[in-house]
């Protein structure tokens, strides 16, 4: 909050920031940074890109092919334990149990103590819910083995949340699942569809162990151990590797040890961590059309990470395109000022999204080339199955970023992102490069290298060519390692061109050396038409930088239709550049591209 007090004082100061020599410098490289990592987080995410998880650690703690032998002190310590403490599901003190107790105590122990530290947090509610389904509180442990209490978890297998449920189980006892949303993350309401299966699994086989055991690989597969082995007790049937896999074999005693722990911690070595501070007061506005929760954290004053932490089961940047009366959970100090905001505000505000109207002959596949998205994402996130046939008008969401609050707030534009040399601020002239060009619009984007990166796929994440990274960041090999910073974008200046008579979308494209899709998105054009006057917003190399050249080393199969919407240039513009007379290429060519 200090810093945006500071930015906001800078920003609207008659004089800002470069009059004074001293902090010319420093605020300039400032609002560069700014740019540049809002510049990649939209990049990154403009609507199409879902939440990140965490990962379930559930999976290498089963995949353990042999335990330790417990220790006398162990076996001493739980026989006195179980004596005295009551358990609501029959723990047996098998070697199998002991030694789960004992890795516990060891290699585990610390990953244990933080899942204990975040259970705090839910174990309240889990233990309600429980008491009112007539289930084991026993059974309220289960998420220290399945997600370590963390609600973003997320296993290989794709299993997610708490409690970690596949989709179709998640879906099967009441869970909410579609493009926009997961409920599978809502720690509440995955709770209640956990207490239902719980219940169904022992109406199943009358035993927790065998229930337990079909909790991680199914029903069905039990059964079928069951029937193979002529084994009706969990203790005998896992016994041998014959009927069960060994994540189911481990799975059961590991729950078991983990609720002996949980209720004595402290005997087994164990300390958890100081409670966290209660999480600060909420409250439910009801939005009555789809929004961004980028815009809810500008007006909220928070930030994204807060707003989508409060409403875990919101996959993506937007609550649900045809949700009405959506109810979101805000920050408290926040609440009336949205509402009142939400009351006010037209939809596109809300949510800004572009829509792409349907023209003759496209499909879902055309369409979703042109848009550089998955035909998949495009149709889910439209409510169409993905071979839908689209019919002509048809409107089609396509979500694009939000500007940022403090460039739109103001009785002038405030530029986000600017040159190191000529930031513009308000009242204060500045030069540029092109007759046209708008102060501020050029961007310089910084990736930070994470771990499993290549690239390859920084390239692809980016929309470039490894070629184009190495020239920008003067690579001579291909290595990079995690915390490396990457240059992925040169400078781009965005200029505004008035539409002369004769002029068409196509002539003014190629004039500018970009394409009639993104000049139509950039000016939230729904046809082809324009008339002579029209101002429109389209992107220029400066006149001082001469257009960046790669070469493309061609692959089997490649035509040139295909390598040059993979660079964004024509045909035409591959064949002046490359003197060709003809559409034909080989395997093996070397193509100069701009």
């Amino acid at each position: 909050m200090q810093f945006d007090r500071a930015l906001d004082v800078l920003l609207e100061s008659p004089s800002g920031a470069r009059l004074e020599p001293r902090l010319r410098e420093q605020f300039d490289r400032l609002v560069q940074s700014i740019s540049s990592l809002e510049h990649i987080a939209l990049e990154e995410g403009l609507g199409f890109v879902e939440n990140a998880d965490d990962p379930a650690t559930i999976d290498e703690l089963l995949a353990v092919n042999t335990f330790s032998s417990p220790s006398l002190e162990t076996q001493a310590k739980a026989a006195s334990d179980l004596r005295v403490t009551p358990h609501d599901i029959h723990i047996p003190m098998n070697a199998r149990v002991l030694a789960s107790v004992e890795r516990f105590k060891g290699k585990q122990k610390r990953s244990l103590e933080e899942a204990l530290g975040r259970s705090i947090h839910y174990l309240p509610m889990i233990q309600g819910i429980f008491l009112a389904e007539g289930l084991p509180l026993d059974l309220s442990y289960i998420p220290l083995i399945e997600s370590a209490f963390k609600t973003s978890a997320l296993s290989p297998a794709s299993a997610k949340g708490l409690w970690q449920f596949m989709r179709g189980t998640g879906i099967e006892n009441g869970l909410q699942y579609n493009w926009y949303l997961d409920e599978r993350f809502e720690a509440e309401k995955s709770t209640i569809a956990a207490a239902r299966y719980l219940k169904t699994l022992y109406g199943m086989f009358d035993n927790w162990p065998l229930a337990l055991a079909s909790y991680n690989a199914g029903p069905g597969r039990v059964r079928r151990a069951m029937r193979r082995s002529g084994k009706d007790d969990f203790w005998t049937l896992s016994s041998s590797g014959r009927f069960l896999p060994r994540e189911t074999r481990n799975y059961v005693p590991l729950i078991l040890a983990a609720v002996v722990i949980a209720k004595n911690p402290g005997l087994y070595g164990l300390s958890i961590p100081e409670a966290p501070p209660p999480a600060p007061e909420t409250q439910v506005v009801t939005i009555p059309s789809a929004v961004d929760l980028r815009r809810i954290a500008e007006r909220s004053g928070t930030s994204v990470d807060t707003i989508k932490a409060l409403n875990p089961t919101v996959r993506r940047w937007m609550t649900p395109l045809r949700a009405e009366n959506f109810a979101l959970r805000v920050p408290d100090d926040a609440a009336d000022a949205l509402r009142a905001w939400v009351a006010s505000a037209s939809p596109a505000e809300l949510a800004p999204v572009n829509w792409h109207s349907v023209r003759k002959g496209e499909t879902l596949s055309a369409i979703a080339r042109k848009l550089r998205v998955s035909r998949s994402d495009l149709a889910e996130a439209n409510y169409l199955a993905v071979r839908s046939r689209l019919a002509i008008g048809q409107q089609l969401m396509v979500p694009r970023a939000p500007k940022l609050l403090l460039a739109e707030g103001r009785d002038h534009p405030i530029a986000v992102a600017t040159s190191e040399s000529d930031a513009a601020l308000p009242g204060i002239p500045r030069k540029s490069t092109h007759p046209n060009a708008r102060p501020g619009a050029t961007l310089s984007a910084m990736y930070l290298v994470k771990r499993g990166d290549t690239l390859g796929s920084i390239a692809r994440r980016h929309r470039t060519t490894v070629a184009a990274l190495k020239s920008l960041n003067r690579l001579r090999s291909d290595v990079i390692r995690t915390g490396d910073r990457l240059t992925t974008s040169t400078e781009v200046a965005t200029v505004v061109y008035r539409v002369k008579q004769g002029d068409t979308l196509g002539s003014i494209a190629q004039r500018h050396r970009t394409t009639v899709g993104s000049l139509k998105r950039m000016n939230s054009l729904r046809s082809d038409t324009i008339h002579p006057g029209d101002r429109l917003t389209t992107s220029s190399p400066p006149a001082s930088q001469k257009a960046a050249t790669v070469v493309y080393l061609v692959k089997r199969g490649d035509t040139l239709g295909s390598i040059a919407r993979r660079h964004r240039t024509t045909v035409g513009s591959l064949k002046r550049m490359n003197s060709l007379r003809s559409d034909a290429i080989h395997p093996g060519d070397r193509l100069t591209i701009s």
